[in-house]
């Protein structure tokens, strides 16, 4: 079959015939559908800092996917061939506190596929069954491969109950965009999405997120009077992973603010810690998805009415993998979804 490759320690991926994967008893064989690029596989791509101490290869790379089953393991009893299905990303242990305490989001022993084991961009992926995850009502193969995305913008974005508060989103890539669909879709007074780029801004604002602000040109409380924002803001999304992002939202919180923290920073990050404690401030991480709660709430929003699809911008053929990661990395798409089907 044919898979996307991390042969070599450096930059670039390559297309290349592996074997289809055996199947274990508690295991189910997916034939793919679509696949969605994630900045972790563009990091991966470009062998980064990050990549280069995370990922062993060779590596089949790629979480954000859907399929259907086409064989399942002798001890799987609650799955059939034929449904069509996504996974979700993280293989925990099942057997450290966090997870016997039905918190495995947060399992000390946490796996990741297509970086720390193989990922799902080939055309037939094997994964645990514990990890499938049946869409209940007929979805998009598109958006159904970028549930795993999305569930990091339904889990950040509901930290904090955003009801008739006003909200600050920063960062308008893919995820910072459906948060703040998200945020907005709970009932915030104002959504408000910053970031650098125009063309993102804009995207947002053709999905419907109306109040953004390119901080590069416009001052961040500029915006207050229009929208009758007086002390700040009471809910925080930092979804860039920029330090100067993170101050500035941080500077921009009401006393008693609340901030949930998805963006991944590349170095350090130096914060004043004097304006968290004598602001009484929350700062919360947030990472991946809780399982298998986040993929129920994300389900109930679209069956509810939520509509990301826009959010994707690009859909390539796996074969065109090279164009489609370099539009991925250029800071300036909405997502980007291969598709593995004939």
């Amino acid at each position: 079959m044919k898979a996307i490759v991390k042969t070599k320690p450096e930059e670039g991926l390559e297309l290349i015939d592996i074997p289809v994967p055996e199947v274990g008893p508690n295991d189910v064989l997916v034939k793919v559908q679509r696949t969605g690029i994630c900045g972790t596989d563009v990091h991966i791509a470009k062998w980064d800092g990050w990549a280069a101490k995370t990922v062993a290869t060779p590596r089949v790379i790629g979480h954000e996917f859907c399929g259907t089953i086409v064989e399942v393991g002798s001890a799987v009893t609650d799955l059939r061939v034929g449904q069509f299905i996504s996974g979700e990303g993280h293989y925990v242990c099942g057997r450290c506190r966090a997870c016997l305490a039905g918190r495995r989001e947060v399992c000390a022993n946490t796996r990741g596929i297509g970086y720390h084991v193989d990922g799902a961009m080939c055309e037939y992926f094997a994964m645990p069954a514990a990890n499938a995850w049946v869409y209940p009502f007929d979805i998009d193969p598109d958006v159904a491969a970028i549930f795993d995305p999305f569930g990091n913008a339904v889990h950040t974005a509901l930290q904090f109950p955003c009801l008739a508060e006003d909200v600050l989103v920063s960062g308008a890539g893919p995820i910072g965009i459906m948060a703040a669909l998200v945020a907005q879709f709970q009932g915030a007074r104002n959504v408000v999405l910053t970031d650098l780029s125009d063309e993102r801004l804009a995207l947002a604002q053709r999905l419907g997120i109306h109040q953004t602000c390119n901080v590069g040109r416009e001052e961040l409380r500029d915006v207050y009077p229009r929208l009758g924002v007086r002390e700040g803001f009471d809910v925080g999304l930092e979804m860039s992973g920029s330090p100067v992002a993170l101050r500035s939202m941080i500077d921009h919180m009401v006393h008693g603010g609340r901030i949930a923290l998805l963006g991944t920073p590349v170095h350090d990050v130096e914060i004043d810690l004097g304006k968290v404690i004598f602001n009484m401030l929350t700062l919360q991480g947030v990472t991946g998805r809780r399982i298998f709660e986040t993929w129920y709430q994300g389900s109930a929003l679209i069956s509810s009415g939520l509509d990301i699809s826009g959010v994707i911008t690009h859909r390539f053929a796996y074969t065109e993998f090279a164009e489609a990661f370099a539009v991925a990395g250029d800071g300036k798409s909405g997502k980007v979804i291969m598709n593995w089907e004939d």
